[in-house]
């Protein structure tokens, strides 16, 4: 399988491009969406020698809809784990760890 942009595939899990990679506060966001910060590093060593390397993700899944079905199809990635979930301003949060290896994100996407 070819390594994606993360950026591509959450656009895909969500079905739209509404996914915003560490918006500044204030941003105008249009719903559903997800909202997705990179975290660490999570590196794996075997006999004392760095072995692989992952990035360590939040994805946050924000919907007016408490029922929606955008967590079941994230939820299908390779390692994505659910963390939390809350409600806010009427707007449901679905929270994520995702560990991605695959480049980063686009910089233009990043630029909006």
């Amino acid at each position: 399988m070819e390594k994606r942009f993360l950026h591509d595939i959450l656009c895909e899990v969500l079905g739209n491009k509404n996914c915003y990679f560490q918006p500044p506060d204030g941003k105008d966001m249009n719903y559903p969406c997800i909202v997705y910060n990179y975290t660490n590093d999570d590196t794996d060593f075997a006999d004392n020698i760095h072995y692989r390397e992952s990035k360590r993700y939040t994805v946050t899944i924000i919907d007016d809809d408490p029922d929606s079905r955008i967590p079941s199809r994230l939820k299908k990635l390779p390692y994505c784990s659910s963390d939390r979930n809350f409600a806010r301003d009427g707007l449901s949060h679905f929270v994520y760890t995702l560990f991605y290896s695959g480049p980063r994100i686009k910089e233009e996407e990043n630029n909006e």
